[in-house]
């Protein structure tokens, strides 16, 4: 059984079906989030829409969301219209096509979510459709309404479970042959390759969650654990001074440089 699943329903494939639950499976609950606030009350600050020529506030009665057409010119919808053209907010997972598991690009990958077994009765058949498609390779596509939207959905094999991946939409992947295709297409120098490889192989470490952290957000902890007790802004600290590059034009002396710099001991930062 899933925990603080934020969606729940069925997988189906033909005629299988298996009750699941659904979780994002990333959190921005512990990000730092700060309100808006009038200094001179320490009351919090609401925001309203007001009228960009009258100056005016809109009623909430009276926004209409409007598509341009032209300068000033506006075709206007409202919520009922543009609900209509959208899939019906069913609460079934319907795996309509397998395709390769490395045939959908990385880019293509948008919000993971744990898919999970919600009963036990279910769990069979939820083990049966996540080996057999970690058995052929493939991965599952479907079509879900998720954060007001339809989409394309990827269902993967992951350990014990599967993945939901939602799918950017087509118009939103730009081709990187409009970016790659100008740079140059001859092979670098093997010498240069191996001097690369050599500087590569001194900096492999193992992968740690901390390499991803966020220093500015436990700067602001501390700052904000400092006010709480009533004591002052810590000073900003000086940034190091940088050492002003050496001008070298040549690679190889350059990788040669490099190399011998990462044999003297590291200085501290």
């Amino acid at each position: 059984m899933a925990r603080g699943s934020f969606w729940k329903g069925y997988l189906k494939l033909s005629l299988v079906t298996c009750p699941v639950a659904m979780t994002p499976a990333v959190s921005e609950s512990e990000k730092i989030r700060f309100h808006t606030l009038n200094r001179a009350t320490g009351n919090r600050v609401v925001s309203h829409y007001v009228d960009a020529v009258s100056g005016k506030p809109v009623r909430e009665e009276d926004e209409a969301k409007g598509y341009p057409r032209g300068e000033d010119d506006y075709v206007l919808l409202d919520d009922e219209e543009i609900g209509a053209v959208g899939l019906e907010s069913t609460r079934t997972i319907d795996i309509e096509m397998f395709v390769p598991a490395d045939s959908v690009g990385w880019i293509w990958y948008d919000r993971p979510h744990y898919l999970t077994p919600d009963d036990e009765v279910g769990e069979e058949a939820y083990c049966v459709i996540r080996d057999a498609m970690a058995a052929t390779g493939t991965v599952g596509i479907s079509r879900l309404v998720l954060y007001r939207r339809e989409r394309a959905v990827m269902l993967e094999p992951r350990d014990k479970g599967i993945v939901l991946w939602t799918l950017r939409y087509g118009d939103e992947v730009r081709d990187p042959a409009d970016y790659f295709d100008a740079i140059g297409a001859d092979k670098p120098d093997k010498k240069m390759m191996g001097l690369i490889g050599e500087l590569i192989r001194e900096r492999i470490r193992d992968w740690s969650a901390d390499m991803a952290g966020d220093p500015v957000q436990a700067r602001l902890l501390d700052l904000i654990a400092a006010k709480k007790k009533g004591r002052k802004r810590p000073p900003k600290a000086e940034p190091a001074p940088e050492a002003p590059p050496d001008n070298v034009i040549n690679i190889m002396d350059a990788l040669r440089r490099s190399i011998a710099a990462e044999g003297k001991p590291a200085k501290k930062r």
